[in-house]
């Protein structure tokens, strides 16, 4: 119904909040199939930043979607036949939860009798993201650093002079709204730091404690002034953090090559294979944090230098 009425509906800021109840919605949905960290990256990612970045754009262009001046048979038409390809698709798939499903009987099972043995990483989730498919990660990361860059570089252009910035709304002159949030800020920094750190242990890791991290920023600059926020982040700093991370993940990888290892192959960081892999995810992971962590606070910024057209 959610997806529906976000389908039928012309109000975007309507369309936004819709869009982080169905993200929520969804969050539920994986908790309920015990995947608790998509679960979390969902509620974070999917409700959290990207509501507000998506919020940040609408306050630079409309509330109303334009009517459309084409025919809508031809994209009624592409999404009925993408439709009908992704069900015929699916047609020959396992049954769900089916405990003879391909997928469970490959390298699913290595992961579960001898990741934690392995890794010393009781989170499976963690131990297959940051070593096991470390390569896919690391492309991921990357995607997000470039993903930054290049929202920097395409708004740049369309910056306006220090004195006229700060053009998104701000909620520094509601003290409610700005008392209670900055009571609330130092709790959400902190919890940003135990999903980083307890990230081995339990659902979390650098994806969600970079969002979380970036949200507790973003929501000082909304009810402290941007203007501020922009003070503690200057470009040159947000860049060098959001490359940072990046060389961080890529560094472990580089220093395990030196001591006689595969790239990221983090058995030779130490004398103890368990504690190299330990020392291993937890740079990479930090490495992923603080790039996660600026690119959101870049993107968010980048568009509060943005004016809005007359």
């Amino acid at each position: 119904m959610v997806a529906i009425a976000v389908a039928v509906m012309r109000d975007l800021f309507a369309i936004v909040m819709l869009f982080g109840i169905y993200s929520l919605l969804t969050a539920g949905i994986f908790v309920s199939l015990d995947a608790v960290d998509v679960a979390f990256t969902e509620a974070a990612v999917g409700a959290g930043i990207s509501t507000i970045l998506i919020l940040s754009t609408l306050a630079l262009t409309s509330r109303e979607e334009k009517k459309s001046t084409h025919s809508r048979f031809l994209p009624l038409l592409v999404v009925l036949v993408t439709g009908a390809t992704l069900v015929y698709g699916t047609l020959d798939m396992p049954a769900f939860s089916d405990p003879q499903a391909p997928v469970h009987q490959h390298v699913a099972p290595r992961y579960l009798d001898q990741a934690q043995q392995e890794t010393g990483v009781p989170n499976i989730v963690t131990a297959v993201l940051a070593s096991y498919r470390s390569y896919d990660t690391m492309g991921e990361v990357t995607v997000i650093f470039t993903a930054g860059i290049a929202v920097m570089l395409l708004l740049s252009a369309f910056r306006h002079r220090e004195d006229e910035a700060g053009n998104l709304n701000d909620l520094s002159h509601h003290p409610v709204l700005k008392y209670v949030a900055r009571l609330m800020i130092p709790f959400i920094l902190l919890f940003a730091l135990y999903v980083q750190f307890h990230g081995d242990y339990g659902p979390g890791g650098g994806f969600q404690a970079g969002v979380i991290f970036a949200a507790g920023f973003i929501l000082y600059g909304l009810v402290v002034g941007i203007d501020k926020t922009r003070s503690m982040f200057s470009d040159s700093v947000l860049r060098w953090l959001m490359a940072s991370g990046l060389l961080l993940y890529i560094g472990v990888g580089v220093v395990t090559l030196l001591l006689g290892g595969e790239f990221l192959n983090y058995n030779v960081l130490a004398a103890d294979q368990v504690k190299g892999q330990h020392w291993g995810i937890f740079l990479v992971e930090l490495g992923v944090g603080i790039t996660v962590t600026a690119t959101m606070i870049a993107m968010f910024l980048a568009f509060s230098e943005v004016r809005r057209p007359e």
